[in-house]
């Protein structure tokens, strides 16, 4: 009896994944047919005549940075515009939740709180605590670390909500022009990426030369192990390591801003951008379905993921410049 009761779930487990199988297929099957259909009944008005394709719409556009409220500073640009805006969304929510979390913890935490707390624990521990041996260090440089990841986490989550900001497109209501919806990411714009990237790299490179001295900072640039090795040697490798301390300002900039960058382009299209640009009508029934898989797989990974890497990174940076050996 006990052997029937144990090899009975192992009997219907082929039958159950086969069933999975075929419901996927038959999935893809109906929407590739629906497909079909749509272009074969509307074959006269799926693609436009020669010559006559879009050239209104151009998805650049969406990134263009129109100054909202014009303001020039000795002769420096400091205009409040969509990326500002978004970035003030940001900062209002890192320092708002991380408050509102704070002064309503409860012993038994609900969703939110639950959420923030497992946040916290991966800025302490993976991030900070797991890269920065010095425990006193890693104490100072933890406020820095949960901060940068909070602040680019909400950056990005908030650049796949629609909010009304494109003014280039706007729309009319009972006469009123107001900036229609669109999706937009601060982190997407390069300058804004870099500037983080460019307060890490100063960071990091001060509490070296703040722990070591300058010129025992510099020394420590070079592996061990390199004592018996002519000077020339030596000054080729520490040439490789100071030209891959200005290489991360590229890395670690570009890294961020094209991941955001790319997911929004992507969405851009697959959401009905290629379909208008090809003057293909029923392209649209194609790809809308893999823009909402595109919308959960960025909001569920890589908003997050990016705020992570960013933030490991600099930890990385900070625990290496401090280290006693290379």
């Amino acid at each position: 009896m006990a052997t029937e009761v144990v090899g009975a779930p192992d009997a219907a487990e082929p039958e159950k994944s086969g069933s999975v199988k075929t419901k996927v297929l038959i999935g893809f099957g109906v929407f590739f047919a629906l497909v079909a259909t749509v272009g074969l009944l509307f074959d006269s008005g799926i693609v436009m005549e020669a010559g006559s394709k879009n050239e209104a719409f151009q998805p650049q556009e969406e990134f263009l940075l129109e100054p909202w409220i014009p303001i020039t500073i000795l002769g420096i640009d400091m205009s409040i515009n969509r990326a500002v805006f978004y970035l003030l969304i940001a900062t209002v929510l890192t320092i708002g939740v991380v408050l509102w979390v704070a002064s309503r913890m409860k012993e038994r935490p609900g969703r939110v709180q639950a959420a923030i707390e497992m946040a916290y624990d991966v800025t302490k521990i993976d991030i900070t605590e797991g890269n920065i041996d010095d425990d006193r260090l890693a104490r100072k440089w933890f406020p820095f670390l949960a901060t940068l990841f909070f602040f680019i986490f909400f950056s990005n989550i908030i650049g796949y909500l629609p909010l009304p900001t494109n003014t280039a497109h706007p729309i009319d209501i009972f006469g009123i022009s107001i900036p229609s919806f669109a999706l937009y990411a601060a982190t997407a714009n390069i300058s804004i990426a870099l500037v983080l990237t460019l307060v890490v790299w100063l960071a990091y490179h001060y509490e070296g030369v703040r722990a070591k001295g300058v010129f025992p900072y510099l020394a420590s640039w070079l592996p061990a192990g390199l004592e018996d090795m002519n000077p020339f040697g030596k000054a080729a490798i520490f040439l490789i390591e100071v030209v891959s301390h200005f290489v991360r300002l590229i890395s670690l900039s570009v890294r961020l801003f094209a991941n955001i960058l790319a997911g929004h382009l992507l969405l851009l299209f697959m959401g009905g951008g290629l379909a208008v640009l090809l003057g293909i009508a029923a392209l649209g029934i194609l790809t809308f379905p893999l823009a909402f898989a595109f919308f959960i797989f960025e909001v569920v990974i890589v908003a997050t993921l990016q705020a992570f890497i960013f933030s490991i990174l600099t930890a990385i940076y900070i625990g290496g410049a401090t280290a006693e050996s290379h």
